[in-house]
């Protein structure tokens, strides 16, 4: 990517940054370095055909908008068990303000979505999942707190329960400090055919 202010785009190297990036950060290392976590770049980051994520890959993936996302999960000890439940790190910078050094609530809502959004992906590349598309279909969202910029948050998400091609999420952004500062229900469907 070109743009000014844009993160150069080598793909091995972007994914290495951002996981260094909260290696970096002694309270996100705490996290990252517990036994069998398994971290990497945010799947919704990769760069895509036909500008498939490209919110999230490239609108935003700027150091002053969302400087980094990396998610992690533990990994189940059956390597045929779901991963059901992931954290997410991501910085953020005045770019996704709406007042001053406060994110925008849409962000903030995009953030909540996109982190649930990685529980299906996960589970479809480690071929637990069919591959359909899947998307949201409804999001309820409270805010407890602003999500102050710039900040560094966690995000945890985790399924509530599936019935059939209707699955039900929930995911929670809470600051350094541990305090919840949005929360989020959804509805995902996996959709019959392709987009």
């Amino acid at each position: 990517m070109s743009e000014a202010g844009a993160i150069p785009h080598d793909p091995a190297a972007a994914a290495a940054a951002e996981l260094a990036h909260f290696q970096a950060i002694p309270w996100c290392a705490a996290h990252l370095s517990k036994p069998n976590v398994v971290a990497h770049q945010s799947i919704s980051r990769e760069l895509k055909p036909r500008f498939t994520d490209a919110l999230v890959s490239q609108s935003l993936n700027t150091k002053d908008a969302m400087a980094a996302f990396v998610t992690f999960y533990t990994r189940p000890a059956d390597p045929s068990q779901l991963v059901e439940e992931i954290g997410a790190f991501l910085s953020l910078g005045p770019m996704v303000n709406g007042w001053p050094g406060i994110c925008h609530g849409g962000i903030v809502m995009t953030i909540l979505d996109e982190v649930m959004g990685q529980l299906p992906a996960i589970n479809k590349q480690r071929g637990l999942m069919p591959n359909n598309t899947i998307m949201t279909a409804y999001l309820n969202t409270k805010f407890f707190a602003p999500v102050r910029t710039p900040s560094t948050i966690m995000v945890t998400a985790r399924p509530i329960k599936v019935e059939g091609r209707k699955h039900f999420y929930e995911s929670v952004i809470t600051s350094e400090k541990g305090e919840e500062l949005a929360k989020a229900d959804a509805l995902f469907i996996f959709l019959k055919a392709k987009l």
